[in-house]
This record gives structure tokens, sequence and C-alpha cells, in this order.
């Protein structure tokens, strides 16, 4: 039920979070994607949010699914899974646009993943990029730092670090 800032390795480049510098969420709740719009990137709460999601378990979630790597391309959520990832889906159509996340490619960020479906049964979560409306996406740990204090971020992790905000309940 936490909003997590994820910073990780090296810096991305590109037009989206890719499990480097992310702000990963529980994407089965649907209040979720209002708390990280209001409370973290302070934008538009019409906006919807991306799916980081174990490559092998895409198939499960996706209707004519593909590999999607770079999170570019949108996928109609396949029956029976909506409420899965209900924050990270578009309402409007039932798409999602999700990142294929494989552990040969990304091992930290799968592990991540792997973590999580062991938790939850769901193989992705939330993932938007680190930084706030009108802000670049963090590039250093100090950046990291200044987003997480300055939002409603309830955890950091940075490397093997996590920060916490003190009163925050887990």
């Amino acid at each position: 039920g936490q909003i997590v800032g994820w910073f990780q390795g090296r810096m991305e480049f590109g037009p989206r979070a890719l499990g480097g510098r992310s702000i990963l969420a529980d994407p089965r709740k649907p209040e979720m994607k209002d708390r990280v719009n209001d409370r973290v990137k302070f934008r538009e709460a019409w906006r919807p949010f991306a799916l980081s999601i174990q490559e092998e378990h895409f198939a499960e979630y996706a209707k004519k699914p593909v590999a999607s790597p770079f999170m570019i391309m949108a996928f109609e959520v396949a029956d029976g899974k909506h409420d899965d990832i209900q924050s990270a889906m578009h309402w409007v159509d039932h798409t999602t646009r999700p990142q294929t996340v494989s552990r040969q490619t990304n091992p930290r960020y799968w592990e991540l993943l792997e973590a999580f479906r062991r938790l939850t049964g769901v193989p992705g979560v939330l993932n938007t990029s680190f930084n706030v409306k009108d802000e670049p996406i963090v590039c250093t740990p100090r950046d990291a730092v200044r987003c997480f204090y300055g939002s409603g971020m309830d955890a950091l992790v940075i490397g093997s670090f996590v920060i916490e905000k003190a009163g925050r309940a887990s």
C-alpha cells in the first residue's frame, strides 16, 4: 500500500521510466492512481499510469501480447485481470502500456517484481517516472531524496538503502 521511489543503477534514457528511476505502487488498489497523481506527481487525475510486469507472466494479462520492454505499446487487458492491475490500466478503453521486464536484462527490478508476485499473486507494479510535475526525472541520489521529501512518497530505495518517512503506517 505504499508509494515507493525506486532509484537503481544507471540513468535511463528515453521517454519512459524503466525501473531505474521509477515511482512504484500496488496496481491492485483502485485508489492508488489518484493517490500517486494527487500526492506525488501533482498532475491531472485523468492521466493513467503504466505497468511493469515480469515478461514471462505478461501473456496472462494482455490480449495479443508481444514483448514490450520500452513501455511504448498499448495492449488490451485480458478478461479477468482488470482487478489485478486497475491502477495501471486506462479505464476508458481497458488498455495498459506495459514494460515487460526480463530477468536477464534487469535482474534487480525483476526480483522486486518477483517479491511482489510472491506476496500478492500479481507479477507487476504501477510504474511512473521518478519526478513531479514540471521537474525532470531525478538524476542523482540528492535529486531522489529532494523529490522524496517534497512529495507524498512513503519510502525511497536507493541501491540497497531504504528510507521511510517517520510516522507513516506500513
